[in-house]
Order: structure tokens, then sequence, then C-alpha cells
């Protein structure tokens, strides 16, 4: 296999949205959800967690890949926001098995990221891409319009500048880097246009008396977990200022610039969230809908992405994620009966009729392994920075209770359902998230002070 990572000389790609984009899409993501339901098997029958995770890798990234994809019934569509939320390790060193994965992944990473770069250079930031030929691309909205997509780009375009930048490293890791620093420059005038758009799309939102900014205060924004179809989400707006401060990082956008828009600074930005989603004590899944007890008022979800919302370094702000974290562990209502799985809610969402058909309790009465290794994952955030050992315990019990399901349903799940199975609905079956494996190991490292598995390259 070549190990160098070059630029494509002809790039070619096409893309397209509207109404009649948003039905060819929906036709052929319709095609894809009823093969995965006729026609997928269980092919292998593997059960140590070191020969699932290299039958994972091969597979997450396997040289006749196009794109990064989970694996689910919808992974023949691409979705910019993974980036951010589910695969912010791809390029850990010490999830790669060696040389050769490490040539695949960066590769794999560089072709996605750029193919996402064209589309914000075509003005098609959207929650999906859905692949309809050669060089040609439908984007799509299936929900609402996105709020964390750009998110996931800067997340990918991050991730490969600093690809070098991890020890143990590998010719592929400084190759990866000096790709992603040729796509800002060569798309970071594209970014910083739709980066300040999404800043002009913010609404004003008053609330006793004082006015606040939000990018769903009048309608639905996706996230992670967009079919709940509500306004004034925490996540979303979460999701928009971690976009704005990654973009500031890399130096996509000066912080001035987004100054005179918003009207404040960042820092100002993000305590009025604080403020306005955490006025009761903890922070509120949405401002929309009717009050209830605190705890039908959360999610797992308020986690966040890595290195995202929550920086910890606030007293008032570890205030705000210590309660919301102990009215989600201490709830029944939210946990896989005699595990440490976290569903993302207590109660289930207003869902659309076609999750009540296809999906229910997608986003609601069932639990998403990737969340609960974010959830894990700030514990530690919190205890690192509040000089406490008040969540390891848990933490770990969170990956240990992964790796069983991970080795009982012979991979990493994508779901797992509230009963503790897999995941299956009439249109869905199930999936093996492949390439959200190595953010579970990058977290097991942190938890547990060692690797759960290593290689001898």
């Amino acid at each position: 296999m070549n190990s160098d990572i070059s630029l494509p000389s002809d790039r070619g790609n096409r893309f397209y949205q509207g109404v009649a984009a948003t039905l060819f899409a929906n036709a052929l993501q319709a095609v894809n959800f009823l093969g995965d339901r006729f026609l997928r098997k269980s092919h292998h029958s593997l059960s140590g967690i070191e020969d699932l995770y290299r039958h994972s890798m091969d597979s997450a990234f396997s040289v006749t890949e196009a794109f990064l994809v989970t694996g689910a019934p919808h992974a023949s569509a691409y979705y910019p926001r993974d980036f951010a939320w589910f695969y912010p390790d791809v390029l850990d060193p010490e999830t790669i098995m060696d040389a050769q994965d490490a040539v695949r992944r960066a590769h794999l990473l560089d072709k996605s990221v750029r193919l996402l770069l064209e589309a914000v250079r075509a003005d098609v930031v959207t929650t999906t891409i859905v692949p309809a030929g050669r060089g040609r691309y439908l984007g799509v909205n299936y929900f609402s319009r996105p709020s964390d997509t750009l998110l996931g780009i800067v997340a990918g375009l991050q991730q490969m500048i600093s690809a070098d930048q991890r020890a143990p490293s590998y010719l592929a890791m400084a190759q990866c880097a000096h790709a992603g620093r040729l796509l800002q420059e060569e798309y970071g005038g594209d970014l910083k246009r739709a980066i300040l758009q999404l800043a002009s799309e913010l609404e004003p939102f008053d609330d006793d008396g004082t006015r606040y900014l939000l990018c769903d205060a009048r309608g639905p924004r996706s996230a992670a977990t967009d079919t709940r179809a509500e306004r004034r989400r925490f996540v979303t707006n979460a999701c928009v200022y971690t976009t704005f401060l990654w973009s500031v990082q890399l130096g996509i956008i000066d912080e001035n610039e987004l100054k005179r828009l918003l009207g404040r600074d960042l820092a100002q930005y993000k305590k009025d969230l604080l403020r306005l989603f955490g006025k009761d004590g903890y922070i509120r899944h949405s401002l929309d809908g009717p009050k209830g007890p605190p705890v039908s008022a959360v999610a797992l979800d308020f986690v966040g992405v890595h290195r995202g919302f929550w920086d910890m370094t606030d007293a008032s702000e570890r205030a705000l994620f210590a309660a919301t974290t102990d009215l989600i562990i201490a709830e029944p209502r939210f946990r896989i009966p005699s595990t440490f799985h976290f569903l993302v809610s207590a109660d289930n969402p207003r869902n659309k009729l076609i999750h009540k058909i296809a999906a229910p309790a997608y986003q609601g009465r069932s639990s998403w392994p990737t969340f609960n290794v974010e959830f894990a994952d700030r514990m530690l955030d919190y205890d690192e920075v509040s000089g406490g050992d008040n969540y390891r315990a848990c933490a770990q019990g969170i990956l240990k209770d992964i790796r069983t399901a991970t080795e009982l349903h012979g991979g990493y799940q994508e779901l797992i359902s509230e009963q503790g199975l897999k995941y299956r609905t009439w249109a869905y079956k199930g999936a093996v998230a492949h390439s959200w494996f190595p953010r579970f190991l990058s977290v097991w490292r942190r938890a547990y002070g060692t690797p759960l598995l290593q290689w001898n390259d």
C-alpha cells in the first residue's frame, strides 16, 4: 500500500440540494434500510475483545471505503457531525494497531474531511450527505437544519492538523498533519464564511428580562439526537458555541469578528447559556415544553463532545455538571437494570411518525454506547479539575459494561435497547459501530491508567 496521502488532481464532485435532491435521497435511504432489514447477516463469531477490535478496524478503515462511517444501515449516508461526536480519536496512536492501520486511517480521514470541505465551498451545509453516483452528492436535512455540521467539519480538520502531536507517532500521522494544514489553507475562507453565516443566524430569546442568543429560538436545529424535534435545546446551542471556540483556536476566524456579530465575547456567550439552561440548578435538556420533575428535564446528550463545551474550570460550571450527572446516576429509569449503561432520557421524547413505525425510542429509551463513553470522559474531566475522586468508579463501570456488551454482541454496538439487548426494530436490525471503537479505547486508558489492548508494531 502506498503510504503517501496525496491530493487529488481532479476533484470533479458536485453537490445538490432542494426538494428533488431530498426526495431522491429519501428513496436511496429507504432502499438502504430495507436492504439492511432483509439482507444483513451476522457473519462472524469472534468474542475476544482483541479479535473483535482487529475485525472492526479492518472493516472501519478498509482501503475500499470512500468515507469514514459507522457501519450502521444508514452508513451509506455521510454525517459531518460524527467527526466531533463519535470519531475524535481515530488518530490516537494508542488505538492504532500498526503502521498500515495508521496509513488507512489517515488516508480515509483525509478523503472524508476534504469531501466535507468541498460541500462547504459549494454552500451545502447539511446534516447529511448522500452519495448518488460517481462524484455526485445530495445534501439533505432530514429533520431540521444543523447546529453541529460545521462543528464536525472543524473537528475533523483539527484532528488532522494535530495528528503528529501525540506520541508514539507514525509517519502517516505527519503526512496527515501536513495534508490538514494544506486543507485549512485551501478551504479556510469557505469555512470562515459558513461560520460567520451560522453566527448571523442566532436569534434573540428573552427570559426574565434578559436577552440571550439561541440557534433554535423559533425552530428546531439538528444535533446528534435530532429526532426530538424540540426547540431551545442545550445540546444544539452548546454545539454552536464549541464550533466558534474551535474555529478561533484553529485560526479560521478571529474572535473579534464573532464578537461584533454576537454583541458579546465567547466567554460571556457561554456564561449566558449556562445561566439560561442551568437556572434550576441543573442543565435542562430543553426550554421547550411543559415543566416537569428534574429527572424528566435532563438528557444524557448534555455531556457534549470531547474538549467541547465543558472545560470544568469554573466552580459554578462544575456544580451544574455534578448536579445533572447526579440526577442521571440516581434515577433508575436512566439505566439498563444491573448495569452502568445509561439511556438517553428517562422518558420517551416526542417522536415523529416515521420513528414510531421504524425506530421507536431511537433517541430516548435506548443506550448509545458512545454517549456513555463521553459521559465517562466528562466524569474524569470533573475529577481531574476538582482534584477529587467522585466519579471515577462510575466511569470505570460504564466502560466495563460496554466491553461486556461488545464481547456479548460480537462488536461495538451503535445502540443497545432498553432491555440491554441489540437494538432491533422493524427497519433497523442493529449495527456494529466499527469506527466508534477507538474512542472507547482512548477513554478506557484514561479511566484505568493502562490500555485495554496493546500491539507490538
